[in-house]
């Protein structure tokens, strides 16, 4: 075996034992939060979030139905139900998946198919099999249907039954619903969803205002790709001009936000990304990229302990240093 196939192969333990670790912290902040009260917070037009399930859940009631933005953890979501309950008793028709991470669809059986309920996959928005339809970037799908080797296969009824592959998808629940995938940004299956009457954005994992974003390198996460995705967000918002309002946007965790909060969250995010980028070209190893803390005048502000800045740090690391995704700069 030669070195610089020893060296790939190491880097791909790496890579994947990194996957690893996401997932069981993943686990750790469901199981907690499962037992945490919920919070419903209006946030304007037809659209609320349930927060303290995990992620926050973006609930949008609209003329055909009640379409939920995530799913909890299958603990959690007998909390979720009673709370949707609260907004409306129209039936749960839409469930929309922004990633692949087990804190965004972990609940979707438990919630798409009620007790009684006929199985299997739905087409898009047909009432008679009564379960709601679950929509993701195809990325979602084909992930969940090839699970890695020992994991365990998601249910039939906890699968996507529309996805989409071009850059948009757009439908109606009496509002414009408009799908965007943002490429390679958290995970390689990131969509963010405009409600367009309501102007309300809710981004999934790749906004998280009080805390370090997760790069999940393993699963197509990137730098590059987090940026220009904060960038499609800014593209959508609009601000009330020059006092607090226009377009809310509802964070896969933390507070509801607007505009100003994704152009600093995006700026600390390209800013440490081009501090760490000086150090890789100066070839600096992973560890002294670590030991220069890139993130230190950012630590505090997002809450973060030394784990999570070199967690941040080395995600970005690994991202700028493996094959840039296609259409990131």
């Amino acid at each position: 075996m030669t070195a610089s196939t020893t060296k790939n192969t190491m880097a791909t333990k790496v890579t994947k034992g990194l996957s690893f670790l996401v997932i069981v912290a993943t686990a750790l902040v469901t199981a907690v939060t499962a037992q945490q009260p919920l919070r419903v917070l209006p946030v304007q037009g037809n659209v609320h979030m349930i927060a303290g399930a995990g992620m926050n859940l973006t609930v949008h009631v609209g003329s055909y139905g009640v379409l939920l933005v995530d799913t909890p953890s299958t603990a959690a979501a007998p909390q979720v139900i009673p709370e949707i309950r609260r907004l409306s008793d129209l039936p749960l028709r839409f469930i929309i998946n922004t990633s692949v991470n087990a804190d965004a669809i972990g609940g979707n059986a438990a919630l798409a198919v009620p007790p009684g309920a006929r199985g299997g996959g739905a087409p898009f928005g047909f009432v008679g099999l009564n379960r709601a339809s679950v929509i993701a970037h195809e990325n979602v799908l084909n992930r969940l249907s090839n699970p890695p080797a020992g994991a365990a296969a998601t249910p039939a009824a906890g699968l996507p039954t529309s996805t989409y592959f071009l850059p948009t998808m757009d439908f109606s629940n009496g509002e414009a619903v408009i799908l965007y995938h943002v490429p390679n940004a958290h995970t390689d299956s990131d969509t963010i969803v405009l409600f367009r009457e309501s102007d309300v954005i809710s981004t999934g994992a790749i906004f998280t205002p009080g805390e370090y974003p997760v790069i999940d390198v393993a699963r197509g996460g990137s730098v590059e790709g987090l940026v220009l995705a904060l960038e499609k967000v800014l593209e959508l918002a609009v601000p009330d001009g020059f006092a607090s309002g226009g377009t809310q946007i509802v964070p896969g965790r933390g507070r509801i936000s607007e505009e100003t909060d994704v152009a600093e969250f995006r700026d600390m995010v390209a800013i440490v990304r081009d501090r760490v980028r000086d150090l890789v070209a100066k070839k600096q190893t992973l560890d002294q990229v670590k030991a220069a803390r890139p993130s230190r005048d950012y630590d505090a502000e997002y809450g973060a302990s030394q784990a999570d800045a070199d967690r941040f740090v080395e995600s970005i690391y690994r991202s700028l240093t493996q094959p840039r995704p296609t259409g990131a700069r």
